[in-house]
């Protein structure tokens, strides 16, 4: 995906700040820190508990749980449950602090965060939806793989979000007659949806911010590349391996198979279909996916100023890129024919569901990036403690962890401003001296992203999508579990190589 909530411009300390009953304590938004940030975060970690992190950690147990223990509950009303823990934190937030910062801080999630959020990924999703792979295209190890390298490939450019979209629903098609193919999927959020976009500031989100902060366009591809090569080669490897076992497990004759063909075969007769050459269809979509990298990238390069909308000082670059997002959606579905769509199996369900949640996670999230932000002295000081050795140098290898490890679970882009932040914040330090250290962040925050379903929007809604196809996904435990036999032993081995 390209950007996120956090790659904005954060407004300035008006409307953007939880009040202590005693001041005005400026909570931080889930975007850019101004300078002054650093100072807001430690006053803030004087009134806030851990305590406030209890909504955050039900939207999260509600996600991973309920699916499994009251599906039926979930799934018709999941909307609601998630209203539910934000309003589990907004309400006590508007009693303990006063209405009127609970409503400061939620128009400031909702303008500053949420909105620029979906606008661009309802614009990709849609976008996405409606360029078809034409072409027999079967679900063979050979071809799986080279599926998850060319999305890996892409992602730098189209971002993580635009390469996923693009590339689901031709490895869904693929593998219809496949049995054994849930792994095909959990792969593709490991490279595709993550670290394929740790080439450029347009691939993933944190590494925007980066950008954003004044680190160069291509310091990601110099100082990355040899981790991304070693984890997407690795896993692409272990990719292939795996799936040509669960093919031939499905062969005729293979012992254990199951009662399934791979690819269904054609009916008999002279109506049997042709061969399919390989082709593209929906270039329109294509080229609007091109407009939304261009209004990613348009507002690192120009910002003309603030306006104040529901109190909230806003760019009028992020509203311009709200309003062209909107703009590409709109042309998306005007231009694609309604047979593009329905081959391409594609439906409004996934994005509603993405909205629903991820805007419960935003609101909730915002507490527990306060408490991290708040560095030493706040109720996380022990975690940011360990990222410096007793000479009060910065330790690489935990800048990966940790940084990894909270991404997991915290949007990954405003996690990567925290230990950006931490570890001095001037880009041109962190480029020269510290950039190992630089490079153990960016690491961190994009290939750590995998590890769970909401460490990156992108991963959510291919999840969403696989299910709404009737594919089985892992559950968010299944999942994680995943992440750890796979994705952790990578991240191991590339520490020992290059941190």
């Amino acid at each position: 995906m390209p950007m996120l909530p956090g790659g904005r411009q954060a407004p300035a300390e008006q409307g953007a700040g939880i009040p202590r009953p005693c001041g005005r304590i400026p909570l931080l938004a889930l975007a850019l820190l101004l300078p002054a940030a650093p100072a807001w975060a430690a006053e803030g970690a004087h009134a806030l508990s851990l305590a406030w992190a209890l909504p955050f950690a039900g939207v999260l147990l509600s996600i991973a749980l309920l699916p499994l223990l009251a599906g039926h509950l979930w799934h018709h009303h999941y909307g609601k449950i998630a209203a539910g823990w934000t309003a589990l934190f907004l309400l006590p937030f508007a009693v303990v602090f006063g209405p009127g910062a609970a409503w400061a801080e939620f128009s400031h999630v909702l303008v500053g965060e949420y909105l620029p959020f979906i606008t661009l990924l309802l614009a990709l999703y849609t976008a996405g939806g409606g360029v078809l792979l034409k072409g027999n295209l079967v679900g063979t190890p050979a071809t799986n793989t080279a599926l998850l390298a060319v999305g890996t490939a892409i992602a730098s450019v189209m971002g993580t979000t635009g390469a996923s979209m693009v590339l689901i629903r031709p490895l869904l098609r693929a593998n219809a007659g496949r049995r054994r193919k849930m792994h095909s999927f959990v792969f593709f959020i490991f490279l595709v949806s993550n670290i394929g976009g740790s080439l450029t500031p347009l691939g993933d989100p944190p590494l925007y911010l980066g950008f954003l902060k004044g680190v160069s366009f291509f310091w990601p591809t110099t100082h990355l590349l040899p981790q991304f090569l070693f984890c997407a080669l690795l896993l692409l490897a272990v990719y292939w391996l795996i799936d040509s076992w669960a093919y031939a497990k499905e062969q005729p004759g293979a012992a254990g198979r199951v009662p399934a063909t791979p690819v269904e075969p054609p009916p008999p007769g002279p109506e049997a279909a042709p061969a399919e050459r390989f082709g593209i269809e929906g270039w329109v979509n294509i080229g609007l996916i091109g407009l939304v990298v261009l209004g990613v990238l348009m507002q690192g390069l120009w910002q003309p100023g603030e306006v104040t909308l529901l109190g909230q000082a806003v760019g009028i670059e992020r509203l311009v890129a709200m309003a062209l997002f909107l703009a590409i959606t709109l042309a998306s579905v005007a231009l694609t024919p309604a047979r593009l769509r329905e081959e391409n199996g594609f439906t409004w369900g996934a994005i509603l569901e993405v909205a629903k949640l991820f805007a419960a996670i935003f609101l909730t999230m915002a507490p527990v990036l306060a408490m991290l932000k708040a560095g030493a002295a706040g109720p996380l000081g022990g975690l940011v403690a360990l990222t410096s050795d007793a000479q009060g140098q910065p330790i690489p290898w935990v800048y990966f962890w940790l940084t990894g490890a909270l991404s997991s679970f915290l949007d990954n882009a405003p996690t990567y401003l925290v230990f950006f932040n931490l570890a001095g914040g001037d880009a041109q330090a962190l480029m020269g001296q510290g950039a190992l250290t630089l490079a153990a962040i960016s690491c961190g925050a994009v290939f750590m992203g995998a590890n769970s379903y909401i460490g990156n929007a992108p991963n959510f809604m291919v999840k969403a999508i696989v299910e709404e196809q009737g594919v089985r996904m892992p559950s968010f435990f299944g999942y994680c579990g995943w992440a750890l036999v796979f994705l952790i032993p990578t991240f191991i081995l590339a520490t020992l190589l290059f941190f």
